[in-house]
């Protein structure tokens, strides 16, 4: 895996073959599914089989930062630490602690 200066790990699970990443204003188009570190799933657009379009600064530190080192097509698991993720967040209803996400970037606008 693939470790930055933050914390943040990360291994690509299938190749993006588009040639630029995000940039902190984009807009993209995401599959997602995140669990605790004791695995429990939490959240997923899988169940549904809907995307979600988001632009980048609008979701927590660690997706910003790992959204940027993707590329469209991408598919890529992250390992987030809590103080990139929802540590900070007050909201009890917030998973605390590392959380993992396979993150699919399906479009870049």
């Amino acid at each position: 895996a693939l470790k930055t200066p933050s914390g943040l790990a990360s291994k690509v699970l299938r190749v993006g073959l588009a040639s630029s990443h995000p940039r902190p204003e984009s807009m993209v188009t995401v599959h997602y599914t995140g669990w605790t570190a004791d695995g429990k799933m939490f959240e997923t657009t899988m169940t549904d089989k809907q995307p979600v379009t988001l632009r980048v600064t609008d979701a927590i530190p660690g997706w910003i930062e790992g959204l940027q080192l993707m590329r469209a097509g991408e598919k890529r698991r992250f390992w987030i630490p809590g103080s990139l993720a929802y540590d900070n967040n007050p909201n009890p209803e917030f998973p605390k602690g590392m959380l993992v996400f396979d993150i699919e970037l399906v479009r870049l606008q």
